[in-house]
């Protein structure tokens, strides 16, 4: 029951926040009845990235690791997405960029990057990811649209399953 009442809080404090389509930025920011260590260890651990987002991550969560994630079966459509680690500082901040073409180093122009910052808060750790580099990509307007409005509409399915597997850790540790 006390479980429940902490996703039911957690839920009811969360919050989430978009910028208009002009600024090619998503944000969201929620909070985690959690400490900022352990929601450190789920935004950027590949294990607990695992228990959220991804169906599969390899990467090492230092910067500069190259490594993918893996959404569905890639051997049933699925797809498999570059992922490189641009900055870790444990328990504040981690960054990545992805969706690059394979073989190509990531950077600005040729890949978006994700930014979770955390900050203690209360009990608990308000969690701010920001997904920037939509206009920079170079895409037609109408891919640019598509590519932001999925991205938009994943973000809204994974990040309220970032809090309940947070705090099922807490529970554990």
């Amino acid at each position: 029951m006390r479980n429940a009442v902490a996703v039911a809080i957690v839920m009811c404090n969360q919050r989430l926040q978009e910028d208009v389509m002009e600024n090619g930025t998503i944000e969201r920011e929620v909070y985690v009845e959690a400490s900022p260590e352990i929601v450190f260890d789920v935004v950027s651990s590949p294990e607990h990235l695992r228990g959220w987002w991804p169906d599969d991550a390899r990467y090492e969560p230092v910067p500069g690791s190259e490594g993918e994630i893996v959404f569905g079966d890639c051997n049933a459509g699925g797809k498999v997405v570059p992922f490189t680690v641009v900055d870790a500082q444990p328990p504040r901040m981690f960054s990545f960029r992805w969706t690059h073409p394979a073989g190509e180093t990531a950077a600005e122009g040729n890949s978006l990057l994700v930014t979770f910052e955390l900050a203690p808060s209360g009990d608990g750790t308000l969690l701010r990811m920001t997904e920037t580099g939509f206009r920079e990509m170079g895409w037609e307007v109408a891919v640019l649209e598509e590519t932001y409005q999925d991205h938009v509409n994943g973000w809204g399915v994974f990040m309220p399953r970032l809090a309940p597997y947070a705090e099922s850790l807490k529970v554990h540790r």
